[in-house]
């Protein structure tokens, strides 16, 4: 043997000993405690957020500074009432449109290319968005730039001039998404779904059409502006600022607005989905998005905490049961989770979601539809207990780190009327729930009778087909767009 494969040869040996040693310790290394069992967690902090300061106006206004002088940025945003659950179903689709619209135009003094310039060149931003139940304006700035976005936020805000260019601009890229709603089995799903829980009716479900975004005008635009502007404004300021300054410049761009108007009570009805099994062709995939879904509650139910905890022992990661049945232990889905959304002011859904493949897709429904049900059957252990807690309560070291993601906290708290202490009163709520919370809970909101099923994925594909999850005959699911009357616009094409 040469003395290169000599020491070719040592090194393989020394490298299999150290191998073996790893792999088979001795008896006395193998009976030694983990050093990292003994490594001392400390007790978390107390859950005190920095609060910003709250003022509001005479005229039902309220404002909100958090001040923040580690980097010399200020951000600042108004929320505002009113959102696409509020649209005249004929005009399905005008939030979208005027919320785009409403930035892309600008203001009679700058219009919106403009002022893409101005903004460009001081690394600055102004944004406008809209959701189902309000609309949004935002901006940000150095510092020494404040001053003139702020003027140009504020102008946009009370002067805004929607052109008829950027309508038809935005009319052209909605009709694009719409003719193309359907390339996706995850959209599909989560908007079908979200029909089965709500309605195909309810505001918290209508879309867009080709013929409804068609019919909305600069009007309508300027009209649903000057309607939402009357009702009460929430206004965020973050940053580096002084705060005798800043709260002077807010109320004068503030103060001199009429008293808000109250927002009408809402009468939306939640029936729920009635049970079954619901199907989508979809016949371009090799693969199912199952659904399972039934009616939920909202946040200001008094059991939140404790259906956070059970949410997250049936559906919140690795550890949950759904992902160490379903996925783990039989394989049968690359994804699964869920449980109840809690919105702040209607009922969510209660939602499991199983990604499988198509010829597993009966199996891996009744594998979820089992640990769902086994939340009645299967007690709770205080493992489980300890762990969601841990989780949820880590979570806030991430939710609310910072100055800012209070600030936003804060304002969404304001605008759906609950106590500026609500985290805090949640988090110790939280640190109580017990067991048999968890099990009371679960016996009054988990059941299965109650769930319906949707199922987006390769019909010929399925074996056994939907049937064999004994809720009766598949509903099919129509989700065909409809078309305008006349010639169909390409996608892509303006509307004329």
């Amino acid at each position: 043997m040469n003395q290169h494969a000599f020491c070719l040869g040592s090194r393989f040996l020394l490298v299999a000993a150290l191998l073996s040693a790893l792999v088979f310790p001795s008896g006395s290394t193998a009976q030694q405690a983990k050093p990292w069992e003994h490594i001392p967690i400390p007790q978390l902090h107390a859950f005190h957020p920095q609060q910003p300061k709250r003022i509001e106006l005479k005229n039902g206004i309220v404002i909100f500074l958090q001040e923040d002088h580690e980097l010399p940025f200020i951000y600042g945003s108004v929320l505002i009432h009113g959102g696409s659950r509020d649209e005249d179903p004929a005009k399905a689709g005008l939030l979208g449109l005027y919320s785009q619209a409403w930035r892309t135009s600008g203001t009679a003094s700058m219009d919106g290319d403009a002022m893409d310039d101005l903004l460009e060149a001081k690394a600055a931003h102004i944004e406008t968005d809209g959701d189902e139940d309000s609309t949004a304006l935002s901006w940000d700035s150095l510092k020494g730039d404040a001053d003139q976005v702020f003027s140009l936020a504020m102008n946009l805000l009370f002067h805004p001039k929607f052109s008829a260019e950027k309508l038809e601009l935005a009319q052209q890229q909605e009709a694009t998404s719409i003719v193309r709603r359907n390339d996706d089995e995850d959209g599909i799903a989560g908007r079908e779904s979200a029909k089965l829980v709500y309605g195909v009716n309810s505001p918290y479900t209508r879309q867009p059409e080709l013929a409804t975004i068609a019919t909305v005008t600069i009007s309508d635009l300027q009209a649903w502006h000057d309607r939402t502007l009357k009702g009460q404004l929430i206004v965020g300021i973050y940053g580096d600022f002084d705060p005798e300054a800043m709260e002077a410049k807010v109320r004068a761009a503030f103060e001199g607005l009429p008293p808000v108007t109250a927002a009408p009570p809402r009468h939306d009805e939640f029936a729920g989905p009635k049970p079954g099994v619901y199907f989508i062709d979809k016949e371009d995939v090799n693969q199912s998005n199952v659904q399972i879904v039934a009616l939920g509650i909202d946040r200001h139910n008094p059991d939140v905490p404790t259906l956070d905890v059970m949410n997250e022992i049936l559906g919140g990661g690795f550890g949950s049961r759904l992902f160490l049945k379903v996925r783990t232990q039989l394989g049968l889905a690359y994804e699964v989770g869920g449980g109840f959304s809690l919105p702040y002011d209607h009922p969510g859904s209660f939602h499991v979601v199983a990604l499988t493949k198509s010829v597993s897709t009966v199996d891996a429904t009744k594998a979820a539809e089992a640990e769902i049900a086994g939340l009645n059957t299967k007690p709770f252990t205080q493992a489980e207990l300890e762990r969601a807690k841990d989780d949820i309560v880590n979570s806030f070291l991430f939710d609310y780190d910072t100055k800012d993601k209070i600030l936003d906290e804060s304002e969404k708290l304001e605008f759906y009327g609950y106590p500026p202490d609500y985290l805090e009163t949640y988090h110790a709520a939280l640190e109580k729930v017990t067991l048999a919370d968890l099990t009371a809970a679960a016996k009054k909101y988990i059941h299965p009778e109650k769930l319906a099923v949707l199922v987006v994925g390769n019909g010929p594909e399925i074996k056994p087909p939907l049937d064999a999850l004994g809720m009766g005959a598949p509903q099919a699911i129509d989700i065909t767009i409809p078309q305008p009357a006349g010639p169909p616009p390409a996608a892509g094409a303006a509307l004329q």
